[in-house]
């Protein structure tokens, strides 16, 4: 409980200035990124930053019709730029989608710095679903981006041949619901009816299924950081970006969100949350798993959490091979 309470008041009040911001980055000439979400709110800010210092930046979004509006204004913003802006198709709570997805990046580019699974959604209407039928935070939250990453795998390992070590990044979103939120051991299962095989158990509230999909994206920073990080000189991490006035919040209740904006910071300071995950040089490949929370700091989470990275066989393993499994036909 200590902890828990210690990690909300760290994360939330009195918060370190930013070290990693638009005006102490480097020019990002020749670097390519892929931020999805990137029409709105943190992911919008990120992309603005990359592209004001040159960068090619790939808008990872569902409606062309937003993700272009977006780019003409980061475009208007920054009109000195000669960096690039361009709209890539994802839809994360369609599997079905994602493959297509991945080959189309590839077809467009042979390099991948930063692979920023900035997209979530959060607390939707109850009894929201993806495509494929399960609840819409895990599909959204957790198996998209699960497979568009598994897919994109050999693009960012290419490019990490001829770049520093650590220097490629994936970085996951997670939020203070990892240590607020998340039950014990961060993963809550059920058996399928139809097998003996276990799988998320989507039954519980959303507040709670949400609170799960942050702990998975803190798990699966570790795991795919285990499996493949130092094998292929990318480094895996996740982040809390910090709370954030954003689209996120347009499902929540208006009293809760009366609450909320007391302690809501501006989207851009996320933004140098998740720009630490993916530039900081403070970070190198030895850093796989890290937690990087407001405004760029590297903290540990909570005990059980970390105990279950720590197992061969704890809830991280187990989030990722069931991931593996449901995701494989769509691969």
């Amino acid at each position: 409980m200590f902890h828990t309470l210690r990690a909300f008041w760290n994360q939330s009040f009195f918060i370190p200035a930013p070290t990693v911001t638009e005006k102490n980055l480097p020019d990002q000439t020749g670097k390519v990124y892929l931020i999805t979400g990137a029409n709105t709110g943190i992911g919008y800010q990120v992309a603005a930053i990359l592209y004001s210092l040159n960068a090619k930046v790939y808008v990872g979004a569902r409606s062309e019709s937003k993700a272009t509006a977006a780019i003409s204004s980061i475009k208007s913003l920054h009109p000195s730029s000669k960096g690039g802006l361009e709209y890539l198709h994802l839809n994360l709570s369609d599997l079905s989608t994602i493959k297509s997805t991945a080959e189309d990046f590839m077809r467009r580019e042979s390099k991948l710095h930063w692979l920023d699974n900035n997209a979530g959604v959060m607390i939707p209407p109850s009894g929201s679903k993806g495509a494929q039928g399960m609840d819409l935070q895990f599909q959204t939250n957790i198996l998209g981006p699960f497979l568009l990453t598994k897919l994109l795998l050999p693009v960012l390992k290419r490019t990490a041949e001829s770049e520093p070590a650590g220097s490629v990044r994936v970085s996951w979103a997670g939020s203070l619901a990892v240590e607020l939120g998340s039950p014990k051991g961060g993963m809550l299962w059920k058996k399928t009816p139809s097998s003996s095989e276990e799988t998320l158990d989507d039954s519980k509230d959303i507040r709670t299924n949400y609170s799960i999909t942050k702990a998975a994206n803190y798990f699966l920073g570790n795991e795919f950081g285990k499996r493949f990080g130092e094998r292929d000189g990318v480094l895996h991490n996740s982040y809390n970006p910090g709370n954030l006035k954003s689209d996120l919040q347009r499902h929540t209740p208006k009293p809760l969100l009366w609450l909320f904006n007391a302690m809501l910071y501006p989207p851009v300071y996320g933004a140098y949350t998740e720009l630490y995950a993916g530039l900081s040089q403070d970070l190198t490949i030895k850093d796989q798993g890290a937690y990087i929370v407001p405004w760029g700091r590297r903290v540990s989470v909570r005990k059980d959490l970390e105990d279950e990275v720590a197992k061969e066989d704890g809830q991280a393993a187990k989030l990722f091979e069931w991931c593996d499994r449901v995701t494989r036909e769509y691969a």
